[in-house]
């Protein structure tokens, strides 16, 4: 399909009274696919949100976004999705998290959904000063159009860790 960019949006300073963290911003599709097979052929963009509350070890969340195409082939297909994550996390004192999501997409094209279920289980290391983290889990999907992903899955995750410096 292309890059999905979410990198920038507005939110506040502090969460609200009820302890919610939240944005707002831009999603962006980015024709990068080099092959037709590999991507929409479309420049795409709309509306991104995201909310969040702590609650002791628990994280909940909900990522969502919708993208219409603007521009790019004309004779390739408009792009018009719906993206939703809900996502609920555990993490223990020694710092492993445990992860339930969906990376759920509804095509209103083709009016078809794909939705994924996956879990991970994540842990926090430090080699010198440097923070990262190291994930695997499993995925089972419960919807896809043709020639979509079916069943299981997995994946393994790395991710560099860079805290703001006081």
């Amino acid at each position: 399909m292309g890059i999905l960019f979410r990198a920038f949006g507005f939110h506040p300073k502090k969460p609200t009274s009820y302890g919610l963290i939240w944005g707002v911003g831009p999603a962006l599709l980015l024709n990068t696919g080099s092959n037709d097979a590999l991507g929409s052929s479309k420049w795409g963009a709309g509306p991104t949100i995201v909310l969040l509350k702590q609650t002791g070890p628990w994280t909940t969340a909900f990522l969502g976004n919708h993208i219409w195409s603007f521009a790019g082939n004309d004779s390739a297909s408009g792009v018009s999705l719906t993206f939703m994550q809900p996502i609920l996390n555990y993490i223990t004192k020694s710092k492993t998290t445990f992860g339930l999501n969906t990376e759920t997409t509804y095509d209103w094209k083709t009016e078809s959904w794909t939705v994924p279920i996956n879990f991970e289980v994540k842990q926090l290391l430090k080699v010198g000063s440097q923070l990262f983290q190291v994930g695997a889990g499993g995925r089972y999907t419960v919807a896809s159009p043709s020639g979509g992903p079916q069943g299981l899955g997995a994946r393994m995750t790395l991710t560099l860790i860079f805290p703001k410096k006081k």
